[in-house]
């Protein structure tokens, strides 16, 4: 254990830490977390659509959820250029990089032009659905505008206005950029967003796959039991976890079936109890058993964030964090958790989630019930609780044990 421990300290984070701070990873990562709030809108929509079902006079607001949620696609889309122009030093160019993605992303939507000028899109294609798209979207004309920011056709001691600088220098790049979006859409009729779920069709297969849902789950928890935060995943599970939930609720609305367990509402339904890894067991375990001062004084500062679903208190400071004793627990729980989760789902003993919930800092059981507006979720995830308890339950007494003696130690050396 030592070996892993410090070969995870000194070449395994250092190296993954290089990678998340890369410009073209934390530019996706930044757009994703700036576009959220249009997503919470979705899941406010969500619940309150809930007292519909009491309420039947009540107004429909799932046009908001369309044009908030219905519209994270086409946000990405302008908030990576926008972002990477600012990482790489192009800041004066990122708002004409950023509109620059818009247009582009909207004409691979491979939209029908009508002989009377007239213009339709597909709605579905501006949310989650649309993700990769507005990724790779965003990377090529952030590439292009990047490329072009190098070059100027203007001497630094110009007295031309930055500008106007600024415009003659965008013409080319942005010419270039729509240019291709021209050929791939109007000359070649490619419909180019068939093409890029085409190509992530096998991601979107695996981490759907019970396998491939499991360790999409465990992999931002062994990462954050070593201080990297789980979001480094993001780009490459986000978009899937999305995508799979937007074609949940539009099977469902044509009459089929949600089939895609693998989504952010599941995660925030069973497997996020306490924050992830699920570690509000071990909150209240270290309220009610601790016989360490250090772990009781712990478990009371951390009990009320995580009840609220953030436990990064608790990770840094019981701490899980680089520490086997409580490690090992919650790795165990990242891998039995969401094959709960998967399982109920997948024999139908809870609904699959179909709509937008991500508020994620609601307490348990209230979120289990919200994300799958299912009842039934309430039962397991009481039994998730106890289940994980049961786990935390051994190690932690080790870990108590440990620091119990510690402190006995500590104690007769003041005495003596």
């Amino acid at each position: 254990m030592k070996k892993i421990m410090d070969f995870m300290t000194n070449s395994f984070a250092p190296k993954v830490n290089k990678v998340v701070k890369n410009p073209w990873i934390s530019a996706i990562q930044d757009a994703i977390m700036a576009a959220l709030p249009l997503v919470f809108v979705g899941s406010l929509v969500t619940v309150v659509s809930l007292l519909k079902n009491l309420f039947l006079s009540m107004p429909d607001f799932s046009m908001i959820s369309n044009f908030s949620f219905g519209m994270f696609g086409l946000i990405v889309s302008f908030m990576i250029p926008y972002y990477l122009m600012e990482k790489k030093g192009h800041s004066g160019q990122k708002l004409i990089a950023g509109a620059t993605s818009i247009v582009l992303f909207m004409m691979l939507l491979f939209p029908t032009l009508s002989e009377k000028g007239e213009i339709t899109f597909i709605l579905s294609r501006f949310g989650a659905t649309g993700m990769f798209l507005a990724m790779i979207t965003g990377l090529f004309v952030s590439l292009v505008m990047h490329l072009a920011a190098k070059k100027s056709f203007f001497d630094e001691d110009t007295p031309i206005p930055d500008f106007v600088v600024g415009w003659f220098n965008s013409l080319l790049p942005i010419t270039f950029i729509l240019f291709v979006g021209w050929l791939i859409t109007i000359q070649f009729r490619i419909d180019f967003f068939d093409i890029v779920i085409l190509i992530f069709s096998p991601l979107a297969n695996i981490v759907q796959s019970y396998p491939g849902f499991v360790l999409s789950v465990f992999i931002p928890v062994f990462l954050y039991t070593f201080g990297i935060s789980g979001w480094v995943m993001m780009p490459v599970i986000y978009p899937v976890y999305m995508a799979g939930l937007a074609a949940n609720a539009e099977a469902v609305a044509n009459g089929g079936h949600a089939v895609n367990i693998a989504t952010q509402e599941t995660c925030y339904a069973f497997s996020s109890m306490g924050g992830i890894g699920a570690t509000l067991s071990l909150s209240v375990m270290m309220v009610l058993l601790s016989k360490s001062a250090q772990l009781k004084a712990i478990g009371k500062a951390v009990l009320i964030p995580s009840i609220f679903n953030i436990n990064e208190p608790l990770v840094f400071g019981a701490p899980i964090a680089f520490n086997p004793y409580l490690m090992i627990p919650m790795w165990i729980n990242a891998l039995v958790v969401p094959s709960i989760a998967y399982a109920t789902m997948y024999w139908g003993f809870v609904n699959i989630p179909t709509q937008s919930f991500l508020l994620w800092y609601m307490p348990y059981p209230f979120t289990s019930y919200l994300a799958t507006q299912d009842i039934r979720a309430v039962v397991v995830c009481v039994l998730i609780f106890v289940i994980t308890w049961l786990v935390f339950l051994p190690f932690f007494k080790a870990y108590d044990q440990s620091l119990l003696k510690q402190e006995k130690e500590v104690q007769k050396e003041v005495i003596i």
